[in-house]
């Protein structure tokens, strides 16, 4: 199983390089990462799973990992993770649902949980 603490903290330190190296583009991604990810009419978790979504069906480990870590940290439920993998697999084919897998298996090590203990947990009622 790949290990998204690794795969982003290894990202995280070639992104230091990158800040130093090339910083006026450093800047203006952030500023454009800030501006596309702050409230309005999404809220910010609805556009780190649809970044996630995008993530997946584009075969983006990176993406997947930081993506992941956000939105554990903004609350995000399995139940909303999973049903955004949905829609990633079903836009992205078979590819995608590897890398579906690969993101729930993100969510278990960002989040500290495990398919077992999903199981344990209340099904959502779908009315």
């Amino acid at each position: 199983m790949k290990d998204y603490h690794q795969i982003t903290a290894g990202i995280s330190a070639n992104l230091r390089t990158l800040r130093r190296d090339i910083p006026a583009t450093m800047q203006a991604f952030s500023a454009l990462a800030q501006a596309a990810t702050k409230d309005g009419a999404l809220d910010k978790k609805t556009k780190e799973l649809i970044a996630l979504a995008i993530g997946v069906a584009t075969r983006c480990d990176g993406c997947i990992g930081f993506h992941v870590e956000a939105l554990v940290k903004l609350g995000a439920t399995r139940a909303e993770v999973e049903e955004t993998l949905g829609m990633a697999v079903y836009m992205g084919g078979g590819p995608s649902l590897m890398y579906a897998a690969d993101a729930i298996g993100a969510f278990e090590q960002f989040s500290g949980t495990s398919a077992a203990t999903a199981a344990q947990q209340p099904a959502l009622n779908a009315s």
